[in-house]
């Protein structure tokens, strides 16, 4: 078993020596903008009871898990940039490794469980209130979060009782494939649990989302005009959303494959795709798109200037 006090050193800053300035500031003010704009929406969402309904809370979880997904990254690569010899214990590679998997199966389950939501508000309205009621949501969310810590706690177990023969890593931050490479030899079995959880974590959301979204196509093409436009105006944030990180998440694993091709400006450019865009637009498309959210920060802001 490897000693936890075993260093990993991260060789792709020295390429990037020439832009540690410029990285620095950039990825700085896109993460503090990130925190802001998701603690924002969390809190208006909470401040406002008449809010307080599934989709709302599916939204408060999804920006958590967005601050938690950049929260994993961001302050490790800004320490890396000042670091002189970037590198982390083996502890906390693993440690990262874990949180950067419970941030990706969150947020593909939980956008599934936003386009659930949509369904069943746009094909079954008059049930929708026996359906997602708080409960189940919560249930929902429980299954979801226990389901994805427990499967990332394992696949970290199962890489940490690899031997390692190397102990450099040509990327950013760590990933469970970086560290599965360091070892001496391969192993079946972390190969394989690895694409099973990736499968659980991203095809079964995908087909949930595809799905409900494909039966809510059919009841609008046989629906009125106004219906039509309601349906769309309640789906397009979160289609948005979804094809967004889906997106990231696609060039992230073409990434994964291909890192020792990618030039340095991809690099930086994959990892801001993949953990501070989404986090940064999510919020914001939903504080434009969804009337509600607009009109209670606009309540929330007139009531703090009449309380000046």
């Amino acid at each position: 078993m490897n000693s936890s006090s075993a260093s990993i050193s991260f060789t792709a800053y020295g390429s990037l020596h020439r832009y540690k300035a410029a990285l620095l500031v950039c990825i700085s003010v896109l993460y503090v903008s990130c925190l802001c704009v998701n603690l924002l929406l969390v809190l208006v969402i909470w401040l406002d009871s008449g809010l307080h309904r599934p989709m709302y809370v599916l939204l408060v979880h999804l920006c958590l898990s967005g601050v938690a997904g950049s929260s994993s990254v961001c302050p490790h690569v800004i320490r890396h940039l000042l670091a002189d010899r970037p590198q982390s214990s083996l502890a906390g590679c693993l440690t990262q490794v874990f949180f950067i998997n419970v941030y990706s199966g969150c947020m593909f389950c939980i956008l599934a469980l936003m386009a659930y939501d949509r369904y069943v508000s746009i094909c079954k309205p008059l049930l929708y209130r026996s359906i997602m009621t708080p409960a189940w949501v919560r249930l929902l969310l429980l299954l979801v979060y226990l389901s994805l810590g427990s499967s990332s706690a394992v696949q970290v177990v199962l890489i940490s009782r690899l031997r390692l023969c190397r102990h450099t890593v040509d990327k950013l931050t760590c990933d469970s494939l970086a560290v599965a490479q360091l070892s001496c030899e391969s192993s079946p079995v972390v190969s394989v649990f690895g694409l099973c959880t990736a499968v659980w974590m991203v095809l079964c959301p995908c087909v949930l989302v595809l799905g409900s979204y494909l039966h809510i196509l059919l009841v609008l093409l046989r629906s009125s005009r106004a219906s039509q436009v309601r349906g769309l105006q309640t789906c397009t944030p979160h289609l948005v959303t979804f094809i967004n990180f889906s997106s990231a998440s696609f060039f992230g694993v073409i990434y994964n494959r291909l890192s020792d091709r990618v030039p340095e400006a991809g690099l930086v450019l994959t990892y801001v795709n993949f953990f501070i865009v989404p986090p940064l637009l999510h919020p914001i498309i939903y504080g434009i798109k969804m009337q509600e959210i607009r009109q209670s920060v606009k309540k929330m802001m007139k009531r703090k200037i009449i309380q000046m």
